[in-house]
């Protein structure tokens, strides 16, 4: 029985490269699939294409294909990835230039375009499509004069295309991130493209992996304390047949695979296991079974599929207003009085100011920024704190609003409650990119595969 063996290489934007170079040279692979993209990625990666037209992808990749092309290339590896962003033609007209430095000519470079629908919002509106948000909030009409990007999440067929000609390295926008795992096991297999429960076992595959060192022992809520040489974690590698689905890693490297480890990353942001919407396939893993079979290595089984749907997310990013954030650290005695004491004393002057504010938010890092609610406020540990950290967060429409409030910070180390340090620099005011989910028909998309030679 066919065996593919593929490797997650990166969890995310600025995301470390050394479990992905040490997987390339010892983990035995066919493949590496490396996300770089997260919800707002691309929202920031367009400012940056704004500002630079050479700019709008995840550099990041470069410089790890700089440290593992050449191995990859002697051991047959090929590499995904979706860190082409918003600018993907110019992030492959890097990578030539990497392969060329590297006398990797004849070698191919594949790459998906059409992803981008910014420019295709009036088209899909004259064709009657309302972008309703997938959450039940808000008024679309209110954001579509402020829309910054609109990328579409797309799956395996223009990937497979760049697969069936020979790429050695495939750059993408915003695929999803299981897919750039699916795509070489439905190639390398035959999968059928209507085979939806291997279609599925592909994609949670590619979810085990996609996370990085998240699905090896990183992050590991269960029994952090037991992870081995996390210094030099490595990161999860799949082992897949149309009968068996192994989850593994690389030999030599930190962190660890078991039950537990492969649980944790199978449920993360699984809304509803039973369906789990993706481009490619529903994937059902309300009977998905995990057994340890070996040092490292979990055996995952019962995974079961469903028909795709018809409609495919769109995220649309666009301009939401201004923030500011601020903090000043308080130390013991009455850490946590005088914070408040602060905080009372800035509200009272951006009331005098007449701010306008969407939002604001008081936070004392140390206490009760992250529990929120559910901290402990018992006075005597409240008393007894060593430090406490005052955090004030502002959201405005208008950015002249938003700069109502640096000026006030700074002088509390002398005109407020002793003791007050004031660190991170002068605050300033930044963009705010609001998320718009919305589903639009799987036939408005036409994406493109293209493949280049390096010569």
């Amino acid at each position: 029985m066919k065996k593919v063996i593929i490797g997650g290489g990166q969890g995310f934007w600025g995301d470390s490269n050394d479990a992905a170079v040490h997987m390339v040279k010892h983990g035995g692979l066919d493949y590496m699939a490396c996300d770089y993209l997260a919800e707002l990625t691309l929202s920031i990666m367009a400012r940056q294409k704004l500002r630079n037209p050479q700019a709008g992808y995840a550099r990041d990749f470069l410089g790890l294909l700089n440290e593992c092309i050449t191995d990859a290339q002697d051991k047959g590896v090929r590499i995904l990835s979706n860190a082409g962003g918003m600018n993907i033609e110019a992030c492959v007209k890097e990578i030539g230039s990497i392969f060329r430095s590297k006398g990797l000519s004849g070698r191919k470079i594949g790459y998906v375009l059409g992803d981008d629908m910014t420019g295709e919002i009036d088209r899909m509106i004259a064709e009657g499509i309302t972008f309703d948000n997938i959450d039940g909030v808000g008024d679309f009409n209110e954001i579509k004069d402020k829309i910054v990007n609109a990328n579409v999440y797309y799956g395996h067929e223009p990937i497979i295309e760049c697969l069936s000609g020979d790429a050695d390295v495939i750059v993408t926008g915003r695929a999803t991130d299981s897919t750039l795992f699916l795509s070489p096991l439905m190639y390398e297999l035959g999968i059928k493209e209507d085979d939806w429960t291997n279609i599925a076992r592909g994609i949670m595959t590619g979810h085990l992996l996609e996370c990085g060192g998240q699905g090896a022992g990183g992050n590991f809520d269960y029994g952090w304390r037991d992870v081995p040489d996390m210094d030099n974690l490595g990161f999860p590698i799949a082992e897949f047949s149309m009968n068996d689905l192994i989850i593994t890693k690389a030999p030599n490297c930190g962190g660890l695979i078991t039950e537990q480890s492969c649980k944790e990353q199978l449920l993360y942001e699984i809304h509803n296991p039973a369906s789990y919407v993706t481009p490619d396939a529903i994937a059902d893993i309300s009977k998905a079974t995990l057994t340890q079979v070996g040092k490292d290595r979990v055996a995952v089984g019962g995974i079961q599929g469903k028909k795709r749907t018809d409609t495919l997310k769109l995220s649309i990013g666009y301009h939401a207003g201004y923030k500011v954030s601020t903090m000043l650290s308080f130390a013991w005695p009455d850490a946590y009085e005088k914070a408040q004491k602060a905080a009372d004393i800035l509200m009272k002057k951006m009331k005098r100011k007449n701010l306008k504010a969407e939002d604001i938010r008081i936070d004392y890092i140390g206490l009760n920024s992250l529990h929120l609610g559910v901290a402990n406020m018992d006075p005597s540990h409240v008393k007894d704190l060593n430090e406490v950290v005052l955090r004030v967060a502002i959201r405005t429409k208008d950015k002249h609003e938003a700069e109502k409030i640096i000026p006030e910070v700074a002088p509390l180390q002398l005109n407020g409650p002793p003791g007050a340090s004031f660190f991170g620099g002068r605050a300033k005011v930044q963009e705010v990119i609001g998320l718009w989910p919305t589903l639009i028909p799987r036939d408005s998309v036409k994406l493109t595969s293209n493949i280049i030679t390096i010569e």
